[in-house]
């Protein structure tokens, strides 16, 4: 089965917050790029076979099924459908930060 792919828009703004921050705060537009293709094809590969990753352990996420995919030092919180045959990309973060806290207050 092939799932669609949707980004909420928390999301979205974490993938233009990762470019913006790398190519205009660490000043390498480049790897800024690079960065975000390799999220971007990361999170197109959950067309197929999206429960492959782990379930994000801590509650309440764990319960309502969010998992977690890893690309480089970020992390893809998303939330399968198989009934829908969706997969909803919640949110893109840096795995340094605070994530439960990222995560209640999206």
């Amino acid at each position: 089965m092939i799932f669609h792919v949707a980004y909420s828009a928390e999301a979205r703004q974490d993938l233009r917050d990762i470019y913006e921050y790398i190519a205009y705060e660490l000043l390498v537009p480049e790897t800024a790029a690079g960065q975000t293709e390799r999220i971007m094809k990361a999170i197109r590969s959950l067309e197929q076979m999206p429960m492959r990753h782990r379930l994000y352990e801590e509650e309440p996420w764990h319960s309502q099924g969010l998992r977690v995919l890893p690309v480089d030092y970020y992390l893809v919180f998303y939330l399968p459908d198989e009934n829908s045959a969706t997969v909803n990309i919640i949110r893109i973060m840096y795995g340094g930060r605070d994530i439960d806290k990222q995560l209640n207050e999206s």
